[in-house]
């Protein structure tokens, strides 16, 4: 298995692009590419005493930066660290790729570049987060789509429960509809509308789901509009580091709150841990014909490990197979 990380993308770029590529390749004895400026990587590497010499390199002095319109992907970064490794997976060259740069170029670049699985008629970006009992659940779409049909918004709810049945192991996923209110006739004509098609669409249908029941664990895959799912995802991970952060700082007010600090340390520890996306890795852009991951822009290399892990599920799981299996028996089933 060949899987090819940008070592460019993101803030934290290289170092910590390399370093988890190394703990991936380390722990599951993988073949890994790095895109970008070859002789940044190995001087980085050098620096500070990491060892790539099992990895291969594509040279380019290009990166897209984030701030770039997702076009230009197409046109004069054609040649970036992003567009080199997403032509590389088009073109059988390696089985995945993930990069923690540009979303909406690295979407854009997935789909005009690595194709769409026919029947797909939007790919989705499909994020996960962590719930407050110590599980996760799927936004699709975080982002790629600010737009939707209802008959997308039906598309996303299958592919986000193929994705976690597949790939988390999860039994019969419970899909849910983003909106304001759980009876079917809240929202507006958008939510309507594709509750009807989700509810008559072969998945775990449970109808709407406010956002306040989210972090409770109220679901496994929450469909919305790209527009929606992106304000919830950022609302959702600038609440998490707030309330963090804020319980840190009443454990140090006194000494008081110091000494109480000692007896919960563990509990505080594994609530951390509960909360923390890295070990989620990467979110896959559901619906191309080949694994292309989303990292997080911030990403460490704990983050960009366990991108790799979850890539090597999915893989594994020949998941574009079975969504696009999925998607046909749903046309011969509206056919027939």
């Amino acid at each position: 298995m060949k899987i090819v990380v940008d070592a460019f993308g993101g803030d934290n770029a290289p170092l910590e692009i390399i370093k988890g590529a190394i703990l991936a390749q380390q722990k599951f004895n993988i073949d890994i590419c790095l895109t970008g400026s070859e002789s940044i990587i190995k001087k980085v590497a050098k620096e500070n005493n990491l060892d790539i010499s099992n990895f291969s390199i594509v040279d380019t002095p290009d990166v897209i930066p984030v701030d770039q319109t997702p076009n230009d992907i197409m046109k004069e970064y054609s040649n970036s660290s992003m567009a080199l490794g997403l032509k590389m997976v088009a073109n059988d060259e390696a089985d995945g790729f993930i990069s923690a740069g540009n979303s909406g170029a690295l979407c854009v670049g997935g789909t005009l570049m690595v194709k769409r699985l026919k029947g797909v008629k939007r790919p989705g970006f499909a994020p996960l987060l962590p719930t407050m009992n110590g599980k996760m659940f799927m936004i699709i779409d975080g982002g790629a789509n600010l737009d939707a049909r209802p008959e997308i918004l039906r598309q996303f709810g299958v592919l986000g429960s193929l994705y976690m049945e597949n790939v988390m192991k999860i039994s019969s996923p419970r899909v849910a509809l983003a909106n304001v209110g759980t009876e079917s006739h809240k929202g507006g004509d958008l939510q309507r509308e594709a509750y009807a098609l989700l509810k008559d669409s072969p998945i775990n249908f449970i109808g709407n789901v406010e956002s306040r029941e989210i972090s409770e664990g109220a679901c496994d895959v929450y469909v919305c509009d790209g527009f929606t799912g992106n304000l919830i995802l950022k609302n959702y991970e600038g609440v998490a580091k707030s309330v963090s952060k804020a319980v840190v700082n009443i454990f140090k007010k006194n000494i008081i709150t110091k000494i109480g600090a000692l007896f919960v340390y563990k509990d505080l520890i594994k609530f951390k841990e509960s909360m923390n996306a890295d070990i989620y890795g990467g979110a896959p852009i559901l619906g191309i014909k080949k694994p292309v991951f989303k990292a997080h822009g911030s990403s460490n290399a704990n983050a960009i490990f366990h991108a790799i892990r979850i890539m090597i599920d999915y893989i594994n799981a020949n998941v574009p197979q079975k969504i696009e299996e999925s998607f046909n028996k749903i046309k011969e089933q509206q056919n027939g």
